[in-house]
């Protein structure tokens, strides 16, 4: 294992050091945690708090989408593993303004026993909170971490689409009411190529042959629904966009946003030939979509792969709130 760290064990408290330190102009530590908050208070007053976080490893999710229009606060756990509920708590206290919390929590066992314990501890202090498990994750039902669809890339977007509403002044209960709505209409599928390497472990989640791929790997080196060899991009593009197709029906008279997510050792190049790919497949149904993501948002470490994420926007606010000015370190 060849990383740029110190301890293994300290990978977290000093990327969080070097985070907020380097981010001064927008994040600063919550004292006794691995949470983050806003450093400009006056862009939180008045409004909803939106926190979300989870395992570290997924950068720049989740801290580096706090800032005005997105996050109000994002808690770090050690690699790949939920942060402790006095963490969450800590950080809903940080985000609160009077007018309530919304939690934006990943489909993962430990985030949602968690976040929901953490939101119990709010809820005694007379904080109210409400919340959304996203399972974005069309792969598989029912692996590691999980019960149900694993909650991936297409967080990021719900992140923007609450962040965009709480800024512009909506209640918590509305807040909550969208997050609903938009969910099923979020559909995400990636493959890996290499699997991720915990630094504590010091060894890669599973191993690929030189030539070999995994559909459905899933965000923490989970297995996927099946293994191959290595096809070229617009091969890889038919399968995925196959699945996503069965399970949103893609129309031409729909509008979609696309997000294509580096999963963090995949190259720009590759991701851009990926998108490029995306674009020909759903052109030749007549689909040109109104939005399109390209780059690193929520990766995996050091795997090779990469994510596909579709939204259906059935709304026409829903990208008016895509498109909503934010002040962040990674949008």
């Amino acid at each position: 294992m060849k990383k740029i760290i110190n301890n293994p064990s300290n990978v977290v408290s000093e990327m969080v050091s070097g985070l907020v330190r380097s981010y001064p102009q927008y994040l600063e530590q919550i004292p006794g945690t691995e949470a983050v908050v806003r450093s400009n208070k006056a862009s939180m007053t008045g409004k909803v708090g939106i926190v979300s976080g989870g395992g570290s490893g997924h950068e720049p999710s989740h801290a580096g989408f706090v800032g005005q229009g997105m996050l109000t606060a994002a808690v770090c756990g050690q690699v790949f593993t939920s942060p402790t509920p006095n963490q969450v708590y800590e950080a809903i206290k940080a985000a609160n303004q009077g007018q309530g919390v919304f939690l934006v929590i990943k489909n993962y066992s430990g985030d949602v026993m968690n976040f929901d314990m953490a939101k119990d501890m709010a809820e005694m202090d007379d904080i109210p909170v409400k919340s959304i498990i996203v399972d974005d994750d069309i792969a598989v039902e029912n692996s590691l971490y999980t019960q149900g669809k694993r909650g991936v890339a297409g967080t990021v977007l719900m992140h923007k689409i609450v962040g965009a509403a709480a800024d512009q002044g909506a209640s918590l209960e509305e807040i909550a009411a969208l997050a609903e709505k938009v969910l099923p209409h979020i559909n995400t599928i990636g493959v890996a190529l290499k699997a991720a390497t915990v630094p504590e472990v010091g060894k890669p989640g599973f191993e690929l042959a030189d030539d070999e791929i995994e559909y459905g790997v899933g965000i923490h080196s989970e297995p996927g629904y099946r293994r191959e060899t290595i096809k070229p991009s617009k091969d890889l593009v038919a399968e995925m966009l196959a699945k996503i197709d069965a399970s949103l029906n893609l129309k031409s008279d729909k509008k979609y946003a696309v997000l294509v997510n580096g999963m963090g050792a995949t190259p720009l190049m590759e991701q851009y030939i990926f998108s490029n790919d995306v674009l020909n497949w759903l052109e030749n149904k007549n689909i040109v979509p109104v939005f399109t993501k390209v780059g690193n948002y929520m990766t995996s470490i050091d795997m090779a792969g990469i994510s596909l994420t579709v939204f259906e926007l059935a709304e026409t606010k829903w990208l008016d709130y895509l498109n909503y000015e934010v002040d962040t370190i990674a949008w």
